[in-house]
């Protein structure tokens, strides 16, 4: 599964109404909740690899060609 923008935004929104409605601010809250949601949408990310590493009986070297999704 690739990364989902629009499901982090919505989050966000979410995140941001809650807090809205409340009678005393917690930045710290907000905080921690907006943390949790960019950790897990980078936690859904997708590594594509293509071509560019070795290994033949050692360490792995060489330049990664891919990308995140």
């Amino acid at each position: 599964m690739g990364l989902n923008k629009n499901a982090l935004k919505a989050e966000i929104k979410n995140i941001i109404t809650e807090m809205r409605i409340r009678t005393e601010n917690s930045d710290d809250e907000f905080a921690d909740r907006l943390a949790s949601a960019v950790d897990t949408f980078v936690k859904t990310a997708t590594i594509t690899y293509q071509t560019g590493l070795t290994a033949p009986n050692g360490p792995v070297t060489g330049t990664f060609q891919g990308k995140l999704e």
